[in-house]
């Protein structure tokens, strides 16, 4: 490599890197039960979860491809990004305001509990069936982008094959979160956002350092360039970068994807209180607008040096970053690059993989129906047994994505999201937003046709609707063909 860090000191970083983790499970995880694994006894500190959430929310698909897509043209071009952000903010506050209360006042520990309460047992699992498929995608993709930056750059010199790779990071996350689950989460996703962030910054003055820029003159270049654009008002709604269509996506995937999904409300969940949780909530909402806001800006300045220094672009835009990082830059930055990319592939996919487990115990194993009835022992057993299967799944969906994946990842994900958490939105919106009960047992066939008629109306939106292209809006879509098909198999209240 050309900036002279070579792959054995990356296999050293990432050793030292892993050892650290071991050594904070190691801690967390003492005399640890199923309720510590689960929700952390409910003590976590709200500022540490916080912190640890925007490492989770950005993940590898944030690290590396956001900064990618600035100047790939088309969706998410320049930073048109920045619009879905400011729909995030919308987002959260739903969360805060209407949901986790709610959550809160039903003590629950998954959050598909809700359904069952509301509407009954099939509804329930339809629910918490629909986000295992979801988060099994997600966290598959993730890890998929981080394995072959992996891969690519450290891995493949030695000749260590793909599914290796695969299998080694798969087996890493096993063994720091097997034992103390969330209660270890809290803290190894506080450690990964740091690196993360830092990673981030200390490359964008890097590059500026590369170009003789200051922070102002980075400023001013990036104006001056043809990435600097964040508003897109003049395409209309058959613009994918249309801004109307950017933030209310970007608040639907937010509401679906933080707010309804087992993964992310579980750190919330572990908060001492509702008031601690908001405050989380708040906090992290504020910050990761900053965040992403560093990212772009990376985005933009990788492009421009690029073009600058005459380096090659990718195939894959995802791999700009790691490009200039590990070949361009000093060996310092790509040190920093490394912890960067590891901290933002494991902070989501380690509290992935414990949320399958919880969600799978809670809502298919009856957990807390077993407390008393099963013995301690027996069911952590059981959840271990649960912790390795869906660790395989992980590692079958990577090799499998692997075959077929060849666009930027974050696009790929947010596509596949739309469809699977589609379903759950409606469902949860239906449950409060009505007070009519439904035919419980009609509730999965709903839930299966919402989606499939959302692909089949997305397909053909073009010669439909003259030319209208719903993007990200096919979740808002899919939402509502569920929220219409429970209302048809409803019944009045008082029937």
């Amino acid at each position: 490599m050309s900036n002279g860090l070579s792959p054995s000191v990356i296999l050293v970083i990432i050793v030292a890197y892993f050892a650290i983790l071991m050594v904070i499970s190691w801690w967390t995880s003492r005399s640890s039960d199923n309720e510590d694994f689960f929700i952390a006894g409910r003590k976590s500190p709200w500022m540490l979860v916080a912190i640890g959430m925007i490492g989770a929310s950005l993940s590898g698909v944030t690290f590396i491809s956001v900064p990618g897509v600035v100047g790939a043209g088309g969706l998410n071009q320049s930073y048109a990004y920045m619009q879905i952000v400011i729909g995030y903010l919308i987002g959260y506050a739903v969360i805060a305001l209407v949901l986790m209360p709610m959550y809160y006042r039903l003590n629950l520990i998954s959050i598909y509990g809700y359904l069952e309460k509301r509407f009954g047992k099939v509804s329930y699992k339809t629910g918490a069936a629909f986000f295992l498929l979801s988060r099994v995608i997600g966290a598959s993709f993730r890890l998929f982008l981080v394995a072959i930056v992996m891969q690519k750059f450290v891995l493949e010199p030695f000749g260590v094959p793909f599914w290796l790779t695969v299998s080694a990071t798969i087996v890493l996350i096993w063994i720091y979160t097997y034992q103390g689950g969330i209660k270890t989460i809290v803290v190894t996703d506080t450690l990964q956002t740091v690196c993360m962030i830092s990673a981030v910054t200390l490359t964008i003055f890097a590059i500026g350092n590369e170009m003789g820029l200051s922070a102002g003159g980075m400023i001013s270049k990036i104006a001056k360039s043809d990435y600097s654009q964040i508003f897109f008002f003049e395409g209309g709604w058959s613009d994918p970068n249309n801004f109307f269509k950017q933030v209310l996506s970007g608040a639907l995937i937010t509401i679906v994807m933080t707010g309804m999904d087992q993964d992310m409300m579980q750190k919330n969940l572990s908060c001492k209180n509702i008031g601690d949780a908001q405050k989380n909530m708040f906090t992290f909402s504020t910050i990761l607008v900053f965040a992403n806001l560093l990212f772009l800006t990376l985005g933009a300045l990788l492009w421009i040096y690029a073009g600058e220094f005459d380096v090659a672009i990718p195939v894959r835009t995802d791999q700009l970053y790691p490009e200039i990082a590990l070949n361009h830059l000093s060996p310092v930055i790509g040190i920093v690059f490394i912890l960067g990319l590891i901290a933002a592939a494991y902070s989501s996919a380690d509290s992935a993989l414990t949320s399958l487990t919880t969600a799978f115990c809670v809502d298919f194993l009856d957990f807390e129906k077993k407390k008393g009835l099963a013995g301690e022992a027996e069911l952590k057993r059981t959840r271990w047994i649960v912790h390795i299967t869906f660790s395989i799944l992980l590692f079958l969906m990577i090799l499998f994505f692997n075959s077929l994946s060849d666009d930027a990842v974050i696009n790929n994900l947010f596509v596949a999201a739309t469809y699977t958490y589609g379903p759950l939105l409606g469902l949860f919106s239906f449950g409060m937003m009505t007070k009519r009960p439904i035919r419980d047992k009609w509730a999965i066939l709903v839930c299966l046709a919402a989606p499939i008629l959302s692909y089949v109306i997305d397909t053909n939106s073009v010669q439909w609707f003259n030319g209208f292209q719903f993007g990200f809006l096919i979740l808002a879509l899919n939402g509502l063909l569920t929220f219409a098909g429970l209302w048809i198999i409803s019944k009045p209240k008082s029937a």
